[in-house]
């Protein structure tokens, strides 16, 4: 078999992986298996709320399971992450800056969580993405506060934990406060986590969790940062005032409003990376999972697989090729120039493709489960150790790209995207890396 053949192949055989981790990671069969174990005909009347970009798959499959009689409801989803349904209603908005469809959205959901009485059961889905798609601030906040403060946490790095942190602080809904609206009806809110670690509370920023965090954190993040004089002054000045106990505090663990509330895990990055890893066994590969909860930086993230997949070539170990190594969770990315466009998914991709250049038979791919990859209609890329060299030959150069954080230019000419669409799912990141 030729380099070229080869390379080919490997290529095929990680979009291959890529679509069976896609393929697990679809709620729907989890939601109908979980909804088994409730008595839902006790219930005077349902109603479905939520938000996230797989919430309407997830309100899809709410609508097929056997018996649920629907009153109505209403999910707030990503632009163009949308399904048919015909008892729930879709609202359309803005990802990872909240808009003004958002905020109608969430002021309609707190009302229908509001107007459920004890005899109603609540059903909640919640995905990546719920945070930005469920606006509604707190008093003396504006959506523009809530849209220049998430702006500037997204382009100083902060991770999902700390973001969410300082979300569920500027929000009437978030950190469990949709579960307190909702008393004293029965809730159960079944969730997709596109966290590490699967914390509840951090999912979406939990409508429906006790909040652990709190105004303290929240302020000392936006230090860390050095964002004081960056962020809105009312969003400073909130955070301030609750740090200092003049506002109260999110709903805590034991708080009466979680009584009866059941928050429930139907699929989390884990599941997609184990099924990677069986297709991948199925396809010849000696197989590794690095890890679940890969977070950090993302090109140094890459470079760290890069170097794993230069060790396997040199030395066979840690896994002897023909080899796959998978990892998933979700990296972070520092705008340096911040001129180009792209996504944390092809920015790994472009900086491994410069770490394993003239190798031969490696291919790297990167992707987001939720289709998207920052504001591009490609959830990732793939690239070989003769990408930067086709690159150089189109006149495009890998460090310059890099530097510019313009992954997407770099990677359309070549044809080397990944384009799923909205997938109907979104529970983080997944890595591939091909030794042949």
């Amino acid at each position: 078999m030729t380099q070229v053949n080869s390379e080919v192949q490997l290529r095929r055989h990680a979009l291959r992986i890529f679509r069976a981790a896609l393929d697990a990671a679809d709620p729907g069969e989890a939601i109908l298996r979980r909804l088994r174990r409730y008595n839902l005909r006790r219930f005077q009347s349902v109603f479905v709320v939520g938000a996230g970009k797989a919430g309407a798959s997830m309100a899809a499959a709410l609508e097929r399971v056997p018996g649920l009689r629907i009153a109505g409801g209403l999910v707030n989803v990503k632009y163009g992450h949308t399904a048919r349904l015909r008892r729930v209603e879709l609202c359309e908005c803005g990802h990872p800056v909240p808009d003004e469809n958002g905020l109608a959205g969430a002021k309609r959901i707190a009302e229908i969580a509001r107007q459920a009485g004890s005899r109603d059961l609540l059903l909640g889905v919640i995905s990546g993405g719920a945070s930005a798609l469920l606006p509604l601030p707190a008093d003396g906040i504006s959506l523009a506060d809530k849209q220049a403060a998430t702006e500037a946490l997204l382009a100083c790095g902060a991770d999902i934990h700390e973001l969410n942190t300082i979300r569920k602080h500027l929000s009437a809904i978030k950190g469990g406060q949709l579960a307190r609206l909702a008393w004293p009806a029965t809730v159960i809110t079944l969730v997709l986590s596109d966290v590490i670690g699967d914390d509840l509370d951090v999912i979406g920023s939990g409508p429906t969790v006790p909040d652990r965090s709190t105004f303290a954190q929240a302020l000392a993040i936006v230090r860390r940062y050095g964002l004081v004089e960056r962020v809105p002054g009312p969003v400073r000045e909130r955070l301030e005032r609750g740090a200092a106990g003049g506002i109260e505090e999110t709903p805590r663990p034991g708080d009466p409003a979680f009584a009866r509330v059941r928050n429930v895990i139907v699929g989390s990055n884990r599941i997609a990376v184990d099924a990677a890893a069986r297709a991948s066994r199925a396809l010849g590969y000696r197989t590794l999972v690095l890890s679940t909860m890969v977070e950090g930086e993302t090109r140094e993230v890459a470079r760290v697989h890069a170097a794993i997949a230069r060790e396997m070539r040199a030395s066979g170990h840690p896994v002897k090729p023909p080899a796959c190594l998978i990892s998933g969770g979700e990296t972070t990315v520092t705008l340096c120039a911040g001129h180009g466009m792209g996504g944390r998914n092809q920015e790994f991709v472009l900086a491994a493709a410069r770490a394993v250049a003239g190798m031969e038979n490696v291919v790297v791919l990167s992707a987001g489960t939720d289709g998207g990859d920052g504001p591009t209609d490609a959830a990732g890329a793939i690239a070989d150790g003769r990408t930067v060299a086709r690159a150089s030959e189109k006149g495009l150069n890998a460090a310059e790209a890099l530097a510019r954080n313009d992954s997407y230019h770099f990677f359309e000419p070549l044809g080397d995207l990944i384009r799923t669409g909205p997938t109907g799912t979104n529970v983080m990141d997944v890595h591939v890396v091909m030794v042949g």
